[in-house]
């Protein structure tokens, strides 16, 4: 590619970015409102100052807390890091008059959100009963020098970037040293991987890519290469997209004794590593006492300045302090320069090694090697700001995590999203890419499906984390949870539907929330620290319904956006996926990299909560769950169901039972597919993983897809032929099936014992939880007509100690002991008269073996019966009395005139009996209301409880009025005069 094409190419695409990014800002400004703005997570309204104070080398740092006397704990879910241009406002809106200042955020919790200002003139002053809106401002800084990159990379000749710009353009091909030489590493825990990638890193001339998937060490493989460099007499910029990964690297050289310089605004930087900041470095310096005297004379004159008040008088200060800013820039640009050059290494971010920065004072050949960090997540054109200045780069990420963020789609298509490193390893292939392999962070588990999907199956963990439980951890027991390193949390079917909502960018899903409330509570309860656990959702609203949640319980607890957590780490993660609708559609979800970001953040135990039959329309979403589901534990959310689902959100059975056999992909049929542990046990070997998932996930290795396959047949077929000696032994009142069960099994019994019409029932938690079997009670008929003859009489009696009558049951009981009754008389008469039954009489043809019928035959059951030699007349007679008269069993009436359509048996009923539970379809018009609810999600008369919790929007609603009213009664408000009081 050449290079004039690249930057004509590349300065229209970013002008595209940068119109849509002005536009969106218009837009927001002109059309959209604050709360609206405070969604999309780029505004944060009415918040009060916490606290304030002066640091960060003259800098006031303002503290912006939520109004935590009104209730509010925690920040909405928002968009800002630290480094993000903001935008201080007054209550009055986000306009330009009501603007108090610009300022830098320095820091983001989930509570607080500090910002540093730098103080004007006059200063800057804060109310501390005020309120304050902040708004996040585009930056137009980072484009500027973009831009200017790209036209010094056009117009670039002499210099010592000549050599590697050819190379990184295909003009020639990378070279190394024909002798390279020995290294002596000064980390000795180097993995072979990693000792490759140092050296190959060393040999090249040119170009060398070091690409470390998720816990592979990246970042100390990159701290070894500088060292190296340092030692053989190399002058080093280190560069990242973002201001945490700099600020990484500068803990970790300092760490080893190098010496940093760290560039950029203080209030970029994390305390720890401010002391090596150019500020830092230049108070501690030998014009540090000249700068602090010229800078007190400064600050006389602006004292002096505020207090006259002719004109004249104020024209001399403002002349004194002129002169004085001269001098202070000289002294500073030579103890800036005297710095620059003593420092083996300089690191700042992408945009902040430009040349109008302190790098300014350099010559253009003082480095020799460029190291950018995180080359993936950054835009191709703001490495070109670095890489101009030396003769040698070298480029260290994963391009199969998140790419940089893009606010034009159509810029991005067009290769805007393309970073370099991909491109080169397009260009190049792994002549120039070292890969490092072993990772140090997950549950082999956990890599496997990662390893796979998006490296090639070339990851492997390292023995000290292959096995490693949540239960390993001190203070922490072992049960179900903190035993498996893969759980998978299926809604499919639950009705838990996300949340429609008008903002499309946004979705939410309260049953979800639910459900990682109840695994949090079971993490925390066996000893896991909330600390060391991640709730991750890709929604802002999402976010937002989890912290109002979690938050007030756990505070440590952290609840962020995938973005939000790049390059982070924690033992546990909880993955909530929102997404579950009907027409199948994933979103975002579909970003392959933003689920691979999400999955490998976690250490020992991974949660995935999702609708399968929603997310498994998306093929790479379809591995994780295929994955999950055969190497870990699989529990539908109907194991949660009586603590989280309302009444009206339950399962068609008859939608559950063709999945275990069919090829569609339900939670039934996941958990099918999972071997039982029991099956496990003979192929143990002994290590430190005792867990029941390890063990599985050896065992099923070894094993041949025909001997899993008929592992899962002979556990139903084992589990059956239990419950069938059961039915058979009489004497036996229940069955109970032992504790050790897994949730598999425990769902198989479920199926089998429903399948065969028995009582099923679940008792106990954790390791005592058990299934226990038994025959559906059949009362005697005196106790039965007692009983209805009593709940006719009284049918709305609540509140006693009995339970619930079931009238259907009790009608279509005493509908079966009819019918049997006129079944006898008939075969009386038929043995007596010895005749033949009429054709006539077809309703007394007997009944099945499992008395479903309750009603009369139909046109169309006459017409099946009729054998060639019926009398074709009396057929026709009993077919016209068949449709003439009610379908329901020894009812008379006339449905000519006055009758009702059943929709799911097709039949005529009079007024009296055409209700579906009455004459026998109460199951299906059940089954068909609770799917339309589930789909509709719109309660209808009977069918269940009303939600009465509040809407979300209308709590908000109300709590803006009150805002509004109590801000109106403190206006009101006057002191009393001294006279009154």
């Amino acid at each position: 590619m050449a290079v004039e094409q690249f930057v004509s190419k590349t300065l229209e695409l970013l002008q595209e970015e940068r119109e849509a990014e002005i536009e969106e800002t218009r837009i927001w400004q002109e059309n959209i409102s604050l709360k609206d703005l405070q969604n999309k997570g780029v505004c944060l309204l009415k918040l009060q100052i916490g606290s304030q104070s002066t640091g960060l080398y003259g800098r006031t740092v303002v503290i912006l807390e939520p109004r935590k006397h009104l209730g509010f704990s925690s920040l909405p879910s928002n968009s800002f890091g630290p480094g993000d241009i903001v935008g201080l406002y007054d209550t009055g809106g986000c306009t330009a008059a009501s603007q108090i200042g610009t300022g830098i955020v320095t820091r983001v919790s989930q509570t607080s959100i500090s910002v540093a200002f730098d103080d004007s003139k006059d200063g800057l002053s804060f109310d501390d009963d005020a309120l304050y809106n902040l708004l996040k401002l585009a930056n137009d800084v980072t484009y500027k020098r973009m831009k200017q990159a790209l036209n010094a990379l056009n117009g670039y000749s002499n210099g010592p970037a000549g050599n590697l710009i050819n190379v990184l353009f295909g003009d020639t091909k990378p070279s190394s040293q024909s002798q390279p030489n020995e290294v002596e590493f000064f980390n000795s825990h180097l993995d072979d991987s990693q000792k490759e990638a140092v050296t190959f890193a060393l040999s090249q001339r040119e170009l060398a890519v070091i690409h470390g998937p998720p816990g592979t060490g990246k970042t100390t493989t990159v701290v070894e290469i500088i060292l190296q460099a340092v030692k053989q007499g190399q002058k080093i910029l280190c560069c990242a997209p973002s201001n945490v990964a700099v600020d990484n690297l500068v803990e970790r050289l300092a760490r080893c004794k190098a010496k940093v310089l760290r560039l950029g605004h203080p209030a970029r930087l994390l305390e720890s590593i401010q002391k090596h900041s150019l500020d830092a470095i230049l108070a501690q310096s030998d014009n540090a006492n000249i700068i602090a005297d010229i800078r007190k004379d400064m600050d006389k004159a602006f004292m002096g300045m505020k207090k006259m008040k002719e004109k004249g008088d104020r024209g001399n200060y403002k002349r004194e302090i002129g002169e004085l800013r001269k001098e202070l820039k000289t002294r500073e640009a030579a103890a800036i320069t005297q710095i620059l050059k003593s420092a083996d290494v300089v690191l700042s971010t992408n945009t902040g090694a430009c040349g109008d920065g302190p790098l300014k004072f350099l010559p253009v050949e003082h480095f020799d090697w460029v190291v950018i960090d995180e080359c993936a997540q950054a835009l191709e054109s703001s490495c070109w700001i670095a890489l101009l200045r030396a003769r040698k780069c070298i480029l260290a990420g994963d391009y199969k995590q998140l790419p940089p963020t893009i606010k034009s789609q159509t810029a991005a298509s067009k290769g805007l999203s393309l970073s370099l490193m991909e491109r080169l390893i397009q260009m190049f292939g792994d002549s120039v890419v070292r890969m490092l392999t072993v990772q140090y962070r997950m549950n082999s588990a956990i890599m496997e499906w990662a390893s796979k999907e998006m490296y090639q199956g070339r990851l492997s963990a390292h023995s000290s984390v292959a096995g490693h439980l949540l239960k390993d951890l001190p203070g922490v027991v072992s049960v179900e949870e903190t035993s498996t390193p893969l759980l998978l949390i299926d809604t499919a079917g639950c009705g838990l539907s996300e949340m429609e909502v008008t903002d499309e960018q946004s979705k939410g899903n309260q049953g979800e929330v639910d459900i990682v409330d109840l695994h949090i509570k079971a993490l925390t309860e066996a000893g896991l620290k909330a600390k060391d656990i991640a709730v991750i959702a890709p929604y802002n609203l999402q976010v937002d319904l989890l912290r109002q949640r979690l938050s007030a319980r756990f505070p440590e607890l952290e609840i962020k956006s995938v973005d939000g957590f790049q390059g982070r780490e924690k033992e546990a993660v909880v993955l909530s996926l929102v997404r579950s609708n009907r027409k199948g559609e994933v979103g975002f979800l579909a970003e392959d990299r933003r689920i691979n970001v999400a999955v490998t953040r976690a250490r020992r135990h991974i949660a995935v909560v999702c609708d399968t039959q929603t997310v498994q329309n998306h093929p790479f979403l379809k591995s994780l769950i295929s994955h999950m589901t055969e190497f870990g534990e699989v529990r539908t959310a109907f194991e949660y169901i009586q603590d989280i689902v309302p009444q009206n959100h339950t399962r068609d059975p008859r939608d559950a039972k063709p999945n275990v056999t069919s090829s569609s992909s339900g939670s039934t049929k996941q958990k099918a597919k999972q071997p039982p542990p029991s099956k496990a046990k003979p192929e143990q070997k002994s290590s430190s993983d005792k867990g029941s998932v390890g063990t599985q996930k050896r065992t099923k290795s070894s094993l041949t897809a025909q001997e899993e396959e008929e592992q899962k047949l002979n556990r139903r077929a084992e589990i059956r032929a239990q419950v069938e000696d059961f039915l058979k032994n009489s004497n036996q009142s229940e069955l109970q099936f032992p504790s050790s069960f897994n949730s598999h099994d425990r769902l198989l019994v479920h199926e089998i014992a429903e399948e065969l019409g028995l009582k099923h029932e679940s008792k106990g938690e954790g390791k005592d939880r058990c299934v226990t079997v038994s025959r559906p009670e059949e009362p005697t008929q005196e106790a039965e007509e007692a009983q209805e003859e009593e709940t006719l009489q009284n049918p709305q009696r609540e509140g006693t100690s009995q339970p619930a009558l079931d009238l259907k049951s009790l009608h279509l009981e005493r509908m079966k002991r009819e019918q049997q009754k006129r079944e006898e008389s008939a075969q009386q008469k038929k043995l007596q008269s010895n005749i033949l039954p009429a054709q006539s009489q077809p309703s007394k043809k007997p009944k099945s073996a499992k008395g479903k019928n309750r009603t009369k035959a139909g046109a169309s059951d006459i017409a099946a019966a009729a054998s060639p030699d019926d009398d074709f007349d009396a057929l026709i007679n009993a077919v016209k009395k068949a449709d003439s008269v009610c379908s329901f069993v020894k009812c008379k009436a006339s449905v000519l005139t006055l009758g009702q359509l059943c929709l799911f048996c097709n039949r005529q009923f009079c007024l009296s009996h055409h209700i579906p539970e009455v004459h026998g379809c109460g199951d299906k018009a059940k089954s068909h209301a609770r799917m339309r609810i589930s789909k509709e999600g719109v309660l209808y008369a009977g069918s269940g409880k009303k939600d009465k919790s509040m809407d979300p929007n209308k709590k908000a609603y109300l709590q803006r009025k009150l805002d509004s009213k109590l801000k109106d009664m403190a206006s009101q408000r006057r002191p009393k005069n001294k006279d009154e009081s």
